[in-house]
């Protein structure tokens, strides 16, 4: 099991790579994942636009409606959320990310095989102490029938509840705590999913043009195309995946719990921006010793 709570940062111990389409736009992509010096963060590089780089934080946080989307000076990577969430459930806090078009390749539309790559390339501790962002107080925020909040709470934890005017979905509620595995065993490999009757629709709108049975759960109108489903509650799982990626754009690993009920991407990177303008939600923390499930002992740092 990879632990959790680390006492030092991480990145690969090699390179990685794979390629395949992107999910909105259809396009052929290849990737590379490159270990990263102590620090560095999650960096996106756009090989075919001369190596431009682009950090995944909230600062560079584009578009979020069916996906979420970075840019700066105009230049755009698309669909991060699967592989922001893969280094999350790994344990990587650093790494360079190259790819050769706009949209990261959406593989079999889950996390599960970007941390095959990750773990299958090896995973390397480094000399710079991880910082937590300890939550200390309280953030709730609401729209309409939507609801995202954040808690203090001692470890990362997240729940999730749906609900969709589906036989097969319907209302699912799921939680974790992302310290003790349950990331690699329970979320990594739950797809994004679709629905038939939606689809013209969504690509007269330009999206879903590499969307097929192999990378989509494809819903139709009492069931699916492409049964089985790998957990019978994947839908959900899919939605905390998908929230644990959007908010590694915070940067640093949470000390928290996050509670979200029918959100989305929008909410999860509306919930980071405002988690990092109010610096009386949290603290900087570092920790004195690995601790994979066990109590652990934090100690406040300084904010960079």
């Amino acid at each position: 099991m990879i632990p959790g709570y680390l006492i030092q940062e991480q990145t690969l111990r090699t390179a990685a790579s794979c390629e395949g389409v992107g999910l909105h736009s259809g396009a052929p992509v290849h990737l590379r994942i490159l270990p990263a010096s102590p620090g560095v963060g999650i960096v996106f590089r756009r090989t075919d636009l001369d190596g431009f780089e682009i950090e995944a934080n909230s600062h560079n946080v584009a578009r979020v409606s069916y996906a979420t989307s970075l840019m700066k000076k105009g230049v755009l990577i698309s669909t991060t959320e699967h592989l922001l969430s893969a280094f999350v459930g790994t344990g990587i806090d650093n790494a360079i990310v190259e790819l050769d078009n706009l949209e990261l390749p959406i593989l079999d539309g889950s996390a599960r095989p970007f941390v095959e790559m990750i773990l299958e390339a090896g995973i390397r501790k480094q000399s710079r102490p991880r910082t937590y962002l300890r939550i200390r107080r309280k953030l709730e925020l609401r729209e309409g029938g939507k609801f995202i909040a954040v808690y203090p709470a001692e470890r990362y934890r997240v729940s999730y509840r749906i609900n969709f005017p589906h036989p097969l979905i319907g209302e699912e509620t799921f939680a974790a705590e992302l310290g003790n595995g349950h990331y690699l065993r329970q979320i990594a490999g739950a797809r994004t999913f679709g629905s038939r009757q939606d689809e013209q629709a969504m690509r007269n709108m330009g999206l879903i043009r590499g969307a097929s049975r192999e990378n989509c759960i494809v819903l139709t109108e009492d069931g699916l195309e492409n049964p089985p489903l790998r957990f019978d509650d994947e839908f959900v799982r899919h939605k905390i995946l998908d929230l644990i990626g959007d908010l590694a754009l915070i940067g640093r690993r949470i000390l928290g719990k996050v509670v979200a009920d029918r959100a989305g991407h929008a909410m999860h990177t509306a919930l980071v921006s405002r988690i990092l303008k109010d610096h009386s939600l949290w603290e900087p923390t570092t920790l004195e010793k690995d601790v994979p499930q066990a109590k652990r002992h934090c100690s406040p740092v300084p904010a960079s």
